[in-house]
């Protein structure tokens, strides 16, 4: 199945033909509370997990969902985020870390986590790696070449690379 997460009135996307979930956690507390409403929605069709994507990220990966599945294979819960390689510059800016940038909207996100999350929420944390960490997620490495698969499209300038790139 497939569910957009939205706020606001629903009705601006009664043309997909799709259920809209909003936060359940008031305040609007970010991208965590959108993958709550999802998991809430996912355990009421009985799925143990669900896929999430950002809708203004056009170009992801085909093979998004397989790889996080295999990135998931040795985590304790089906829990995986989508990563792509960080530039030279930003990966010593970052102290020499990980190298790596983790795209925290696309992820594999267990049902069985939803209380977990609920609390996490409840109790202020707005992170989406800090609270994944906790609990061992997996990282799907893409490529990001020729450009990032999760560019996306905030600005007049990234809809013009869009199209551009689309073409």
């Amino acid at each position: 199945g497939v569910a957009l997460n939205a706020n606001g009135d629903p009705d601006r996307f009664e043309s997909y033909g799709l259920p809209v979930l909003p936060d359940s956690i008031a305040g609007f507390p970010g991208p965590l509370a959108g993958v709550l409403a999802g998991l809430d929605w996912a355990a009421k069709q009985g799925a143990d997990s669900i896929v999430t994507v950002a809708a203004d990220t056009p170009f992801f990966p085909c093979d998004l969902v397989p790889r996080l599945l295999l990135a998931a294979e040795d985590a304790p819960h089906p829990l995986a985020l989508a990563c792509t390689p960080r530039s030279g510059d930003e990966a010593l800016k970052s102290g020499g870390g990980k190298r790596i940038n983790r795209h925290p909207t696309f992820g594999l996100w267990p049902v069985a986590l939803a209380d977990d999350l609920r609390a996490a929420l409840e109790d202020g944390l707005r992170k989406v790696v800090l609270w994944t960490n906790r609990h061992g997620a997996g990282e799907a490495l893409f490529p990001a070449e020729p450009f990032d698969p999760f560019f996306n499209v905030n600005t007049p300038e990234d809809l013009a690379r869009a199209r551009e790139l689309a073409s």
